[in-house]
């Protein structure tokens, strides 16, 4: 395929390849004509010749703007302002490792996940919109993604060493080889797949109780070859 897609190429440059250059004309032996500053050394007197600083009054020496001319704005005048969409009112970094994986929810134990794998998770939330985007970097992961709600990728509502129900879940991480990305942005009504007597996980709820209480939350990544997960990691209090 690629050596089809070569030989088209050069099929297509031939006629281009065919055409005789001409030849380019040597300037570098030119001097420019009297009186237009041929060969100047400096810049003649009264010019701003071999100035080191600016003259006073023009604004010489300014290490910030001064008051009234815009200074420290977040944004040019006269343009739109920023898409609300995308400011965070949050953000959270999350790394999640095998040894915070537990199982059962009465007396949970660890279990050890699925050892060399980790992930790291970064969200941001704009709670009016009820928007969370993400980037999901997910190594040494083994095995099928495996859960029963529609991916195995998820933030859970339970404090560190308990379990509970996912409230998001995310598309599973992609990609070749050793790493894995997963990366966008999901916005409410949120769903899970995963039905609870009758009712979604993810069914009525809001970014906002994160924010509210983080330390509540957790993320993890589950595998055919450790169906409690893979790994977890606790947002930050």
């Amino acid at each position: 395929m690629k050596a089809s897609v070569t030989i088209c190429a050069l099929a297509v440059l031939a006629p281009a390849l065919a055409t005789p250059l001409v030849k380019r004309q040597d300037f570098s032996n030119i001097e420019y004509p009297p009186g237009t500053g041929e060969n100047l050394h400096e810049y003649p007197p009264g010019t701003g010749e071999n100035l080191h600083e600016y003259p006073p009054g023009t604004g010489e020496n300014l290490h910030e703007y001064p008051p009234g001319t815009g200074e420290n704005l977040p944004f040019y005048p006269g343009t739109s302002t920023p898409n609300p969409i995308f400011q965070f009112d949050s953000t959270y970094h999350i790394r999640a490792t095998p040894d915070q994986v537990v199982n059962g929810t009465t007396n949970p134990v660890f279990t050890g996940g699925l050892a060399g794998a980790e992930a790291t998770y970064d969200f941001g939330i704009n709670v009016n919109s009820d928007l969370i985007c993400y980037f999901i970097k997910l190594t040494g992961f083994r095995g099928e993604y495996q859960s029963p709600a529609r991916t195995a990728t998820h933030v859970h509502e339970a404090a560190r060493g308990r379990n509970g129900p996912p409230r998001l879940a995310f598309p599973n991480p992609t990609g070749d080889g050793h790493e894995r990305f997963s990366v966008g942005c999901m916005q409410g009504p949120f769903t899970t797949g995963l039905i609870v007597n009758g009712v979604d996980t993810g069914e009525g709820f809001k970014l906002a109780q994160i924010e509210a209480n983080p330390s509540g939350f957790f993320a993890d990544l589950h595998s055919s070859l450790a169906v409690p997960g893979a790994v977890r990691g606790q947002f930050p209090g």
